[in-house]
């Protein structure tokens, strides 16, 4: 299984146009990225094909030059306060504006995010996926996991 094929079912359950479960899925594998760092996360990318430039052409710890998250007050409010946080904390703050910045609801995101999860642990297999949300406080809330 490849990103490519990934992105087809979140596509198709989510009811997301492509590039708009691109960016989320992007982003949702940013987010493990940054967050799991010492887990397992290496072993998910190696198991998808993909899924490692996906993330990093999406990264939620990049610079955003000024008004160019879309995200609106709430979006620069939510950078600064991930900032301020650390990298750990910040890349969930930040990937859940970034989502919100694409016009995604709870719902949508939530939905797009238990489908990725499902598919990479067809991929990488549960214990690998299992080990790596665990360790992601709060993840489970946003993407309802």
């Amino acid at each position: 299984m490849n990103i490519q094929e990934i992105l087809t079912t979140v596509s198709s359950k989510a009811g997301l146009d492509e590039p708009t479960t691109e960016k989320a899925v992007g982003t949702i594998l940013s987010v493990l990225e940054h967050e799991a760092e010492g887990t397992r996360v290496a072993e998910l990318f190696g198991s998808i094909p993909g899924s490692l430039d996906l993330a990093r052409q999406y990264d939620v710890m990049a610079v955003q030059p000024a008004g160019g998250s879309g995200g609106g007050l709430f979006g620069s409010l939510t950078s600064a306060l991930g900032g301020a946080l650390g990298e750990k904390a910040g890349a969930l703050i930040n990937g859940i504006s970034q989502l919100r910045s694409t016009g995604l609801d709870a719902t949508q995101i939530r939905q797009a995010g238990t489908t990725l999860i499902q598919q990479a642990k067809t991929a990488a297999g549960p214990d690998v996926v299992n080990e790596i949300v665990e360790s992601v406080p709060g993840l489970k809330g946003h993407f309802g996991l």
